[in-house]
């Protein structure tokens, strides 16, 4: 009978800074679009596509919804800016809004993760080989909490715990920067 042995790779260590940072109640983070990644309908947003719109519009002019419903506006954005990855954003839910609270919950659970952008396309081309549209600059509307994004991978990364437990995790995080002298890059 052959001896079947499972050799596992070697890990590599690697020291790094950890950026420790409490989301508080109903905050949270994700991606709503990754770069150079192709949709479900062929589109594929290019790195730079929503600077100008952010420019001019600010995270505060973005909207919140629920599964794009006009009518169903969530919170408020924090945060929306492009990096290397893709269009990062992090906000707040408004817990005393009925859907909102439930949103938090059901995104606690894992039962509700995906984040969809709405946008106007303002420069686009078509590539022929491919058949794929490439976004050049986009005119950024909104950005939905849904079930199923068209972007596989524009998803919640991230939310709050509850107050005591983010307050808690705060206080961690100052004492390990006192400490080891650490503070994070602004971006």
């Amino acid at each position: 009978m052959p001896i079947i042995q499972r050799v596992r790779p070697r890990l590599a260590r690697q020291n790094a800074p950890a950026l420790i940072e409490a989301l508080g109640p109903g905050e949270f983070e994700g991606y709503a679009s990754l770069f150079s990644v192709a949709d479900g309908a062929g589109d594929v947003v290019a790195p730079g596509a929503f600077a100008r719109s952010l420019k001019s519009r600010g995270p505060d002019r973005v909207r919140m919804l629920y599964q794009h419903h006009a009518d169903e506006p969530l919170g408020v954005w924090e945060t929306v800016v492009e990096d290397d990855k893709g269009l990062y954003v992090r906000g707040r839910l408004n817990l005393e809004v009925e859907r909102a609270a439930d949103v938090a919950s059901l995104i606690r659970q894992g039962a509700l993760n995906g984040l969809s952008i709405g946008f106007r396309a303002i420069r686009a081309r078509r590539d022929r080989a491919t058949g794929r549209r490439l976004l050049n600059e986009i005119d950024l509307w909104e950005i939905s909490v849904v079930t199923f994004p068209l972007l596989q991978g524009s998803e919640v990364t991230a939310i709050g715990r509850k107050a005591r437990e983010a307050e808690m995790l705060k206080r961690i995080a100052h004492l390990l920067r006192a400490q080891h002298k650490f503070t994070p890059k602004e971006t």
